[in-house]
């Protein structure tokens, strides 16, 4: 359900303040993020025409500035997937999780398709009630945290978790895949897919096992040109770090910076072993 059209009557004090945090906080961004361009910010990112592009461009830089909540990433982590949006956007970007940064990611993907995926039901609800122009959807795990090294020695010994049978929609077999997400997410191709979510940290939580396996898959599947962008935070935790190495390949690796690592995937990457190398990864 698309939520209703909201109008607020702004006062002249409340515009000129506005306009205001729109200048100090380009400034800022500009300042922070201009070492790292070659040319200046596109028009894509000016202020976009388009009234929902608008909306949550100017509803960012409001939040931004008026919050104390902050972005769990930092502003170098922040910077790695943001110069990947710079060449792509507009484009498709997925992002697992919810927070205080799903607005500004919104923000840096005008006129693109930006959905968000998250367990959390009250913060779905809190985010939203914030933000209720961001497209979000509601996510079932099957699996915990403390089935993890399990799950990564039995996948191999599952058919419908390896290729050519491997894929996500309906797949019960295979405990890795994301089975039951809305055909808006499968019927798509994700240029950038960015994973921050769901919690990992405790071993009742659904880590981020399936969430990786579903982007290498996602990433493969790519019929189109180009690569896909798979950005992973929370790297420094041990299954994280072991799941990225095991679907994600160390040679499709471009950079580290803080929690953050940065893949490329090629469409079709898949490493299919040889007789009497069942025990190898298929994916690198």
């Amino acid at each position: 359900m698309k939520p209703p059209n909201r109008r607020f009557v702004v006062e002249r004090p409340l515009i000129l303040g506005a306009l205001l945090t729109f200048a100090v906080t380009a400034a800022f961004l500009i300042t922070g993020l201009s070492r790292t361009m070659k040319a200046s910010i596109p028009r894509i990112y000016a202020i976009d025409s388009t009234p929902a592009a608008m909306q949550t461009q100017l509803l960012a830089i409001i939040h931004y500035a008026t919050s104390r909540d902050i972005p769990q990433l930092t502003l170098p982590e922040i910077r790695v997937p943001f110069d990947a949006l710079l060449g792509l956007a507009p484009c498709n970007l997925l992002v697992f999780g919810l927070g205080h940064d799903s607005l500004m990611w919104a923000s840096l993907n005008p006129r693109g398709t930006t959905i968000f995926l998250e367990e959390d039901s009250k913060l779905v609800h809190t985010i939203l009630a914030r933000a209720p122009a961001l497209r979000v959807h509601t996510v079932t795990y099957r699996t915990h945290l403390y089935e993890a090294d399990h799950l990564m020695s039995s996948y191999r010994y599952e058919k419908y978790c390896l290729p050519p049978h491997v894929h996500l929609k309906g797949n019960t077999r295979c405990k890795l895949v994301l089975n039951e997400l809305p055909d808006d997410v499968y019927n798509r191709e994700w240029d950038v897919i960015f994973i921050d979510g769901p919690r990992g940290y405790y071993a009742e939580a659904p880590g981020r096992m399936a969430t990786i396996f579903t982007a290498a898959v996602m990433a493969r599947a790519r019929k189109s040109g180009g690569v896909t962008h798979v950005f992973l935070h929370d790297v420094d935790r041990k299954v994280e770090k072991a799941y990225a190495e095991e679907f994600l390949c160390r040679k499709y690796f471009v950079k580290v910076v803080g929690k953050l690592w940065h893949f490329r995937i090629p469409p079709g990457a898949y490493a299919i072993p040889g007789k009497g190398q069942r025990g190898i990864s298929v994916f690198c």
